[in-house]
């Protein structure tokens, strides 16, 4: 081995602070041109296409996903795809997002000449303003950075980390101008943990069949088997349709250490929280979520607008 583990640390911490270095040196140069960009899409009747090769290329598949999913219609065309036959995906209302650190990519260059033609916008991300898909372009985008943090000075590292920050910028600003909410979000996102907080309900997801119900007279027998046969961590106390209150397994737990000897012949009713915290069975999971955490519970009973058990709702159902 001819390196130790220092060496390695430093070399990592090298990378890390000339790409960081390139970020803070790209964004004190933002002005006119990225406005320019963003406004473009705004106005944009069509949808963002984003082409790209190599490196550049998987840079731009990540800005079109990230775009889509905040947003901006966006989709990512192969170019060498794109020049043969697949410009046809190309309306005359879309705006065109071409990446190439270079500005030479000849993939890239091959197809500007149809979107002068047929009249897209075309907003180009280079490191080279000079170079010719950079002249070429309505508006461009600029990433220049001073070096590579590759140790031979020569793989994309630092130039791929300024094109996708500069994609994340735009998407960014361009969520701040359409005014994207949370909601929104969860819309393009159901199923993730924030759409399904956001879109779904606490009757989806609550446990509403042999829900562990006893009477308040139950003995601490049966209501220790009843919470262990339930699977919640607690039981319910019913009067007929009127909820008297629940018993967790810490309270048992606290019962045992408090009542001892005792403790066999309490009841249920005894030991019970009497106003018991409740969701509506329509609301939303983030509000249940919510409710949770300010009551610092880990279950909430469910029930409907007449106030009625429907079921138990439990952080883990939250979080699944």
């Amino acid at each position: 081995m001819n390196y130790t583990s220092q060496q390695i640390i430093e070399l990592a911490q090298r990378t890390l602070q000339v790409e960081a270095e390139a970020l803070n040196v790209m964004a004190a140069s933002l002005g006119e041109e990225f406005m320019a960009a963003v406004d473009s899409i705004l106005g944009c009747s069509g949808k963002l296409i984003v082409t790209g090769m190599g490196k550049s290329g998987l840079v731009g598949r990540k800005i079109a996903a990230t775009l889509a999913s905040t947003g901006t219609p966006s989709f990512y065309l192969h170019p060498g795809e794109a020049f043969h036959g697949d410009l046809g995906m190309i309306s005359k209302e879309d705006v065109i997002l071409a990446l190439s650190y270079s500005g030479e990519t000849d993939e890239v260059l091959k197809i500007v000449p149809f979107i002068h033609s047929n009249g897209n916008v075309l907003i180009s991300m280079t490191g080279n303003k000079e170079s010719t898909l950079a002249k070429n372009s309505n508006i461009h985008l600029d990433v220049c950075v001073k070096e590579e943090a590759c140790i031979l000075r020569l793989a994309p590292t630092t130039s791929t980390t300024a094109q996708i920050a500069m994609g994340d910028a735009l998407a960014v600003a361009l969520m701040k101008a359409r005014e994207f909410t949370a909601m929104d979000f969860a819309r393009f996102h159901p199923g993730g943990s924030l759409g399904r907080r956001l879109l779904m309900r606490v009757g989806n997801v609550m446990r509403k069949n042999d829900l562990p119900v006893v009477a308040a007279d139950c003995s601490a027998t049966e209501m220790i088997h009843k919470m262990s046969r339930g699977g919640l961590g607690l039981i319910i106390i019913k009067d007929g349709d009127k909820i008297e209150g629940i018993v967790t397994d810490g309270d048992v737990r606290r019962a045992m250490e408090s009542r001892q000897a005792e403790f066999f012949n309490i009841r249920a009713i005894d030991i019970a929280t009497r106003s018991p915290k409740v969701v509506n069975v329509n609301a939303k999971l983030v509000e249940a979520e919510k409710l949770m955490t300010s009551y610092k519970v880990n279950s909430l009973l469910a029930v409907d607008d007449a106030g009625a058990l429907q079921g138990v709702i439990q952080i883990y159902d939250i979080k699944l």
